[in-house]
């Protein structure tokens, strides 16, 4: 009969960390010479750049609202007195001062309505009952007319609001449009395939402020005697058609990367052209291209200050229509474009964020 000893094994030294900034800065920032080399050149440049800027930024800057004071420190320290001097006009542009109470409330409905619907637990059917809502409290507040509310013209619309607002639907109202037409360019049908290209094409043939120039002022040349739209309404459907051809390629990108195996088998499964589309080709389709999607989404939240063309004054022309008339500000615009490029970059970083949360969790739905 064996004798079955157990041996003990020695104890083992503990692994490297891997977690943490010491092995993240060994891996990102000393991985190799050249790798320090340049970590250790961005340091330096960082630490001789970084006492000024912060001496200009803040040790010697002016924060209230003093024009005089700003003028004897220019050349030592920022202004910021201009963004408390002028902010209502720039995140509001030319909205009745006593009412922008409206908008204030009106952007905090439909930023909450966006952060709800990034969180998986409100990704249910009624999350279009919840945005039908969130579109009429916006509206009802910005435009009045009802509730006792005075009427506030569209042209009057501006800063954030509006640029919160034109990308939001743009978006919402491009993304299902880009599906259909990413599909109809794809189609075995010639009539649908060349319409959708001669869309794509046309559309991507020309820049952004092209098309808002014929959306206000060559598009009514078309319209029936006597019936106009609303400047807004035809800016939105501008950005809207041009967001959508680009978009459209991105998703035709995702479309063209499922096996064709894949199609040939849920044809055999008796699977209709949509029920295969909604259910296998898109949903991989779609994921694949999270990236680029919100590449394109941060681009159209950037292209709204093109709309200043067409005299409505989101948040970069409503600080333009703050600081041009004013001559005793007018010299301090690099604090006000600081301040408006800081609400930019939130919004962007906090979309390319979401989107690296999207991509882990498809990759986590991978793995499972």
């Amino acid at each position: 009969m064996a004798d079955h000893t157990f041996v003990p094994i020695a104890a083992r030294p503990s692994p490297i960390k891997t977690t943490g900034f010491v092995p993240w800065a060994r891996q990102n920032l000393f991985a190799d010479w050249r790798s320090s080399l340049t970590t250790l050149f961005v340091g330096a440049l960082i630490v001789y750049v970084l006492p000024g800027l912060l001496n200009w930024a803040f040790f010697q800057s002016i924060f209230r609202a003093d024009a005089d004071a700003c003028q004897a420190a220019r050349g030592l320290g920022a202004c910021w007195g201009v963004v408390t001097e002028k902010y209502r006009i720039i995140l509001f542009g030319r909205y009745p001062y006593e009412e922008q109470w409206r908008p204030l409330i009106a952007t905090s409905v439909m930023l909450t309505g966006l952060v709800l619907s990034c969180i998986r637990f409100f990704w249910k059917p009624w999350l279009a009952l919840m945005w039908i809502a969130v579109l009429a409290i916006f509206f009802t507040l910005m435009g009045g007319g009802v509730l006792g509310l005075s009427v506030v013209r569209t042209d009057l619309w501006g800063g954030l609001p509006l640029t919160v607002m034109l990308a939001t639907l743009s978006i919402f109202m491009a993304f299902p449009l880009a599906i259909v037409v990413a599909l109809g360019r794809r189609s075995g049908l010639p009539a649908i395939r060349s319409a959708c290209i001669v869309y794509i094409e046309l559309i991507r043939g020309v820049p952004l402020i092209s098309v808002l120039f014929m959306a206000s002022f060559m598009f009514p040349l078309f319209m029936p005697q006597g019936v106009t739209l609303d400047v807004l309404v035809r800016v939105i459907v501008g950005i809207t058609l041009f967001a959508a051809a680009y978009m459209a390629e991105i998703i035709r990108g995702g479309l063209q990367a499922i096996p064709k195996g894949q199609l040939e088998a849920a044809d055999t499964l008796g699977l209709s052209y949509w029920q295969t589309q909604r259910k296998i080709v898109l949903p991989q389709a779609l994921a694949m291209v999270v990236p680029s999607m919100m590449n394109n989404f941060i681009s159209i939240f950037k292209d709204t200050s093109l709309v200043t063309i067409v005299s409505l004054y989101e948040l970069t022309g409503a600080l333009a229509l703050a600081l041009n008339s004013d001559v005793d500000w007018r010299p301090f615009k690099i604090e006000a474009y600081i301040f408006i490029t800081l609400v930019y970059f939130t919004f962007c970083f906090s979309m390319s964020r979401y989107s690296l949360w999207v991509e882990k969790q498809l990759s986590a739905s991978k793995a499972r």
